[in-house]
């Protein structure tokens, strides 16, 4: 029998990088996915909007506070891409602006 030692250092690729991000602004997520094919909203199933984006190929979760979640993508640049391209699709359907709120650490 060999000793525990003899294993190889597996090989490691990286598949899939998931992101949260936030807008700080809430969505009218109804008029998006209305107006933007590759958004499904059905608010019955799920609180969030899927925004599936072609190039690169990923999926974000958009939740009506500005919330969202992106997955798929395999680099730091293709996440940059994606969350840019969806800020961009996304800021017609803003129905206020949020500040960003100090951690609660900061709060007096």
């Amino acid at each position: 029998m060999s000793k525990g030692n003899d294993i190889p250092t597996p090989a490691i690729k990286i598949q899939n990088i998931v992101v949260s991000a936030d807008l700080h602004a809430v969505i009218d997520l109804y008029a998006l996915s209305k107006e933007v094919k590759a958004v499904d909203y059905e608010p019955e199933q799920f609180p969030g909007a899927i925004f599936k984006i072609a190039d690169p190929k990923a999926v974000i979760i958009l939740f009506k506070n500005g919330k969202m979640i992106c997955t798929g993508t395999n680099t730091e640049a293709n996440i940059k891409r994606v969350l840019d391209y969806a800020a961009k699709v996304i800021s017609k359907y803003v129905i206020e602006l949020n500040p960003a709120t100090p951690s609660s650490a900061q709060k007096k």
